[in-house]
């Protein structure tokens, strides 16, 4: 059976909701980023495929993906949400917020700091936020237009996908020109080649397979690999006191380690989501994928991922 799309238009609330603030310095995309459309039954945003931004869906079975990822990302960062040890926060960006887990939650715990996110998307984006939150829609790949030495805290988290790969460099830039000084930037990403600890899985598996297809998908428009690449990239663009560490994060509870075996137990059910949710548009319609052969590898790919043999895990 043929992929099948559909298009639709999102309701007009969404545009007084989501207009541009001036005093943030976002320049709004117009009301083509509100189109919606749907293949093999999960919606996406028609103005990200059409400019080739971000690939993964924009649904209700996304955000409720997101949340499972938010709470494995507070298993493993131990409840933090801000790294650096900054003394007083006034006001922080967050880069692609997404279904704006992250950034309600700053907002929420630092109730007099400015909390501004960009996203292309809107449609993930709860109903109800706390006053100092701002969410505006704007393109990560385009240059900020916000006031330089303005933030106390940049946050960028998982953007691999959503931006150009020629981009990274610019985008360090536009971080590090919009951060006080003495500001900080944190970014999280993750690089989705599938790994074993144990060295059992091998290029045959469903896991790696499906990685290898991903990876593939994309490398013509995004630098999947740029986690790999942060803190050089970090250092380009004039940034100091760099840090960079990679977490192996389970696919699920394979860990003898009681604080990793909780990490994958959490992660199981978001890697089961995932690996549809990321795969569906990249696999069927950019590879071509015949849709028996992406069910058939991603029937695979989730029982691999909950075999303990195989310990499987991403790099964080």
């Amino acid at each position: 059976m043929a992929p099948s799309f559909s298009i639709i238009v999102c309701c007009s609330w969404l545009t007084a909701k989501f207009h541009s603030d001036p005093h943030f310095g976002t320049t709004a995309l117009d009301n083509a980023h509100l189109e919606i459309i749907t293949f093999q039954g999960r919606e996406y945003q028609k103005y990200a495929q059409d400019n080739q931004i971000y690939f993964a869906p924009i649904d209700d079975e996304e955000i409720e993906r997101l949340e499972l990822e938010q709470q494995v990302f507070s298993k493993v960062f131990d409840d933090r949400i801000i790294f650096p040890p900054i003394q007083q926060l006034d006001k922080v960006l967050d880069c692609g917020y997404g279904s704006g887990t992250w950034a309600v939650e700053v907002a929420e715990q630092y109730p007099d700091c400015e909390v501004i996110g960009i996203d292309v998307s809107p449609h993930m984006k709860p109903d109800d936020t706390p006053d100092n939150l701002w969410l505006q829609v704007d393109d990560l790949n385009r240059t900020f237009t916000f006031r330089s030495n303005q933030f106390d805290l940049v946050h960028s988290r998982l953007i691999a996908s959503g931006l150009d790969k020629e981009r990274w460099p610019r985008y360090l830039r536009d971080i590090s020109r919009c951060l006080k000084r003495g500001g900080w930037a944190q970014m999280v990403e993750v690089y989705f080649n599938v790994q074993s600890d144990n060295g059992a899985l091998t290029e045959s598996h469903c896991l790696r397979k499906w990685s290898t297809s991903y990876i593939a998908a994309l490398e013509g428009v995004k630098d999947l690999r740029s986690g790999m690449k942060l803190a050089g990239l970090m250092a380009s663009a004039g940034l100091v006191d760099i840090e960079s560490k990679m977490i192996p994060l389970p696919l699920s509870g394979w860990s003898t380690d009681p604080r990793m075996k909780a990490i994958g137990e959490a992660n199981r059910k978001n890697v089961h989501l995932l690996l549809e949710s990321l795969g569906l548009y990249p696999f069927m319609h950019l590879l071509d994928m015949p849709e028996v052969e992406f069910q058939e590898l991603l029937t695979g790919a989730r029982q691999e991922a909950d075999d303990p043999s195989l310990k499987a895990y991403i790099p964080l």
